[in-house]
């Protein structure tokens, strides 16, 4: 419950929806769950947004942008060099799921039910990730460190390679015994493929 002091906001709601689904899961929650955990009356939830289904958007694209910051600082980082970032952010992202996955799975089951119900927050996500790879591919076309034609094409199929270590999906093989070197194993033939072959 909210201390009476306390101002009701957005990032309140959110926080107090996402331990609600974590105790009843995306089936049973309900905005009156929420607004009893707050200690406030449903429509005052109702007034920061419209609807169960704009709630359930919002603490979605909340959960899944936490990653964007670190990644986007390592896509933007010119002080590595493309093939080092490239591995840099693929590890990071990897190490980002999977510490979602292993450290609350409840509520990451919760969110898998939630991003089948929001493809545009999940698709608004993917694209501003291969946007990243992108940027690394082509920084490193501009260094002569890959040798690729179309970045936007093999970023794509860099992020569609490593799907194993970061889509929910996968997420129970990802406690197995030599998952993380199966991971620098694909992680060095996606960017030695890359590389410029000398001339």
């Amino acid at each position: 419950m909210m201390p009476r002091t306390a101002v009701l906001d957005a990032e309140t709601i959110l926080a107090a929806t996402e331990d609600v689904l974590r105790r009843h899961g995306p089936a049973k929650a309900t905005v009156v769950d929420v607004a009893r955990a707050l200690g406030v009356s449903h429509a005052a939830v109702y007034r920061h947004f419209s609807s169960k289904a704009a709630l359930r958007e919002a603490v979605t694209r909340r959960w899944i942008d936490r990653s964007y910051d670190r990644l986007a600082a390592i896509a933007d980082d010119t002080t590595l060099p493309p093939p080092e970032r490239l591995r840099t952010w693929l590890t990071a992202l990897f190490t980002a799921k999977r510490a979602k996955a292993l450290d609350d799975p409840e509520l990451t089951a919760t969110y898998a039910v939630l991003a089948a119900e929001h493809n545009s927050v999940v698709a608004e996500h993917v694209a501003v990730l291969v946007g990243q790879v992108r940027a690394i591919v082509s920084a490193g076309a501009a260094t002569g460190d890959f040798d690729v034609k179309d970045p936007g094409a093999v970023a794509q199929a860099v992020f569609d390679a490593t799907l194993a270590f970061h889509h929910p999906a996968h997420a129970p093989s990802w406690q197995t015994d030599g998952i993380d070197t199966a991971f620098d194993h694909v992680c060095t033939l996606l960017i030695d493929g890359l590389r410029a072959v000398p001339r």
